[in-house]
């Protein structure tokens, strides 16, 4: 089962999406991650196969950052020959050095930023860039003059959209208001940021889920299918574009393409 006939719009932006997205955080970086169990960051043979194997389930959407590690260094070269396929979400605003993160929400930064990005990922323009905010979301977004720096960078050609990356609905919805995309934390566990969907859908703006699996600590009592209720909960709302999903497990992959699709044709059916 795959997603190749699943693409939806992401929101006004004219891209195309698969409903699942691949995140890359552990391509790059194994410290100060919120996983329930340890990883291993997989070679440069296992995480071509990783991507060649998401290609083939239908995923055109994948998620990286700076803040990412290694991510984007080493995406650039893994990705040669195939800009066309993917649609590259990248960020601005958290650096992760000596492991920890430190912020700089200044245009000059994001600009450097930006730069640094399109060298590392070997492209000319980066499909959707977005904030990583702190959680400090209005006073970023009202006072740094980065969202302002991101407008430019889409007037330039350098971008093809741009949004947030944050932690509030008062955020989201600004961030909404006056861009392209909100990427929001939405799961069984959290749904605080729900107005934001909500509004995006209204508006015709788009919206990334992150943290579709709560970091893969989703859980439900024994018997229930904790993956499967995630996405039934993620594909009912019509704002999600796509769910970011950061395994580098192939099994884990495959299974959650499955039923990602199931129940996304299981919706579609409801509705003829």
């Amino acid at each position: 089962m795959s997603l190749h006939d699943l693409h939806r719009p992401l929101g006004a932006t004219g891209l195309r999406v698969s409903p699942l997205g691949l995140g890359t955080v552990k391509l790059g970086r194994d410290q100060g991650v919120k996983y329930p169990n340890g990883f291993t960051i997989p070679d440069d043979a296992a995480a071509r196969n990783l991507l060649a194997q998401a290609r083939e389930l239908g995923i055109n959407l994948i998620d990286t950052a700076p803040a990412y590690g290694v991510s984007e260094q080493r995406l650039g070269p893994l990705l040669r020959g195939q800009r066309q396929d993917w649609v590259i979400v990248s960020k601005v605003g958290e650096e992760f050095e000596a492991g920890l993160s430190h912020y700089d929400f200044t245009p000059a930064h994001a600009r450097l930023s930006l730069e640094r990005s399109l060298k590392r990922l070997e492209t000319d323009c980066i499909d959707l860039l977005l904030v990583h905010s702190d959680g400090r979301d209005l006073a970023i977004l009202q006072d740094s003059g980065l969202y302002e720096a991101l407008a430019e960078f889409k007037r330039e050609g350098k971008i093809r959209a741009f949004g947030l990356s944050g932690k509030t609905v008062e955020g989201g919805l600004l961030a909404l208001e006056r861009g392209d995309c909100a990427m929001v934390t939405y799961n069984l566990a959290e749904q605080a940021e729900k107005p934001v969907l909500d509004y995006a859908a209204t508006q015709g703006k788009a919206i990334l889920i992150k943290k579709a699996l709560a970091s893969g600590h989703a859980c439900l009592a024994a018997g229930q299918d904790p993956v499967r209720a995630s996405f039934e909960l993620l594909f009912a709302h019509p704002a999600v574009s796509s769910a970011i999903v950061g395994t580098i497990n192939p099994q884990h992959l495959a299974a959650n393409v499955a039923a990602a699709a199931a129940v996304i044709r299981g919706y579609t059916a409801k509705l003829r």
